[in-house]
């Protein structure tokens, strides 16, 4: 046990060290702090140019700016002040606003003509003056008013399976399947390097002397997977920051906001029975990786040892995509219990609601014992499959390798 731990820890120790790792672990952080301070910046170097100046008494004016103080500059109040910012660019022009005894009426200045968000809401704002005028006019008495006051009302049905639960349902999706594929084809490269890295050097020789090739084999596997459980957990820890920090940031405050009830639905979804599949997917692609990576020739054929699983993985991403809205296809139901294949396809029926307990139960059983026998068979072998050197076919060598047990 204790060379077991010796070998998981050496593995697990290089990994996390790499810049390669570090590089890996960063980058999504890195790009959305970019993103954000980009998004930021352009935002607030625009903000003062891309507003107008708004002249007019008092209460007009200032009940403008209460509905609409984003789109106004605030600062500028006379018509001289507002003709200077135009030719400054620090405003693309200004309203001028006039209540008169029976009608509203507003002039536009500027070198161009107003967004047409903008002046959808300068003709709302005007059409809410020119109706309470109107109002004022007509001396209605109380009940009159109160029947002209009378609105319309918008009743919504949202059924579950065609509401805001098929948007989280999509969004779980493609999350989930992004983040299996990328962890996926990530480790399986890694993993592969790692073993076919070895081949062909006298060290392993000396390696199969003092422990078993079975021990060594799981240690390896073990180190892999404790740099892949350290990177998910980094993620999670990450993830979960930048939700604070993006639901206290004034640019990204109201998006979050709005939409916390989805986010909290999605959030639900991954941090669920859904990261034990796609746990249990990587360790099983991980062992075929580190198998893969056995069976090359040599230590310079690394780059090509992780294309089995990498090509497999693809297979299983691409084909979940056609049932992305199908979660009861058949196929589905048949590919969520295949190992390989489960950790695409099970997350994507538990995602619509469509398994019961008893049959993740029964797909969780057969992807662990997919994995203890992969694991057993490949150790049986490893020493057979790593102590071979000569560059024979594929077949030849795992024949040989078969054979060594």
């Amino acid at each position: 046990m204790r060379k077991l731990w010796i070998i998981t820890t050496e593995t697990y120790l290089r990994q996390i060290k790499s810049w390669s790792f570090v590089v890996l672990v960063l980058a999504p952080f890195v790009m959305l702090g970019l993103s954000l301070g980009i998004g930021y910046f352009s935002s607030t170097a625009g903000e003062d140019s891309d507003r107008i100046a708004v002249i007019a008494d008092q209460p007009v004016r200032q009940q403008f700016i209460h509905q609409h103080k984003a789109d106004v500059k605030t600062s500028v109040t006379t018509v001289a002040a507002a003709k200077k910012a135009v030719r400054a660019e620090t405003i693309t022009g200004y309203l001028i606003l006039k209540s008169g005894p029976q009608q509203v009426t507003a002039t536009y200045h500027g070198g161009q003509s107003l967004a047409t968000d903008l002046k959808n809401k300068v003709d709302t704002f005007l059409m809410q003056q020119q109706q309470r005028l109107n109002l004022s006019n007509a001396n209605l008495s109380t009940a009159q008013l109160q029947a002209l006051q009378q609105e319309p009302r918008l009743k919504q049905i949202v059924h579950k399976k065609t509401g805001s639960a098929k948007l989280v349902r999509l969004i779980s999706f493609w999350i989930m399947v992004f983040m299996v594929y990328m962890i996926l084809i990530t480790y399986s490269s890694i993993t592969a390097s790692e073993i076919a890295s070895e081949k062909g050097t006298k060290i392993m020789e000396i390696i199969f002397s003092s422990t078993t090739a079975s021990k060594y084999f799981l240690g390896k596997i073990f180190g892999v997977l404790l740099v892949i459980l350290t990177h998910l957990l980094i993620y999670m820890v990450g993830g979960w920051a930048s939700f604070l920090i993006a639901s206290r940031l004034s640019i990204t405050k109201a998006i979050v906001a709005d939409n916390q009830v989805l986010i909290g639905k999605v959030l639900h979804n991954l941090l669920s029975i859904n990261l034990l599949f796609l746990f249990l997917g990587v360790i099983l692609y991980t062992i075929l990786s580190a198998f893969s990576g056995a069976l090359v020739a040599k230590a310079e054929d690394a780059s090509k040892a992780a294309q089995p699983a990498i090509y497999l993985s693809m297979i299983a991403f691409f084909a979940t995509i056609p049932f992305q809205n199908n979660a009861d296809a058949l196929t589905v139901k048949i590919l969520s219990y295949v190992p390989f294949f489960s950790s695409y396809f099970m997350p994507l029926r538990i995602i619509d609601d469509n398994a019961n307990v008893w049959v993740i139960g029964g797909s969780l059983l057969l992807l662990l014992a997919s994995i203890l026998l992969l694991l057993r068979y490949v150790g049986g072998i490893y020493e057979g499959l790593m102590l071979q050197t000569d560059d024979t076919s594929f077949w030849q060598r795992f024949r040989r390798g078969v054979r060594y047990q």
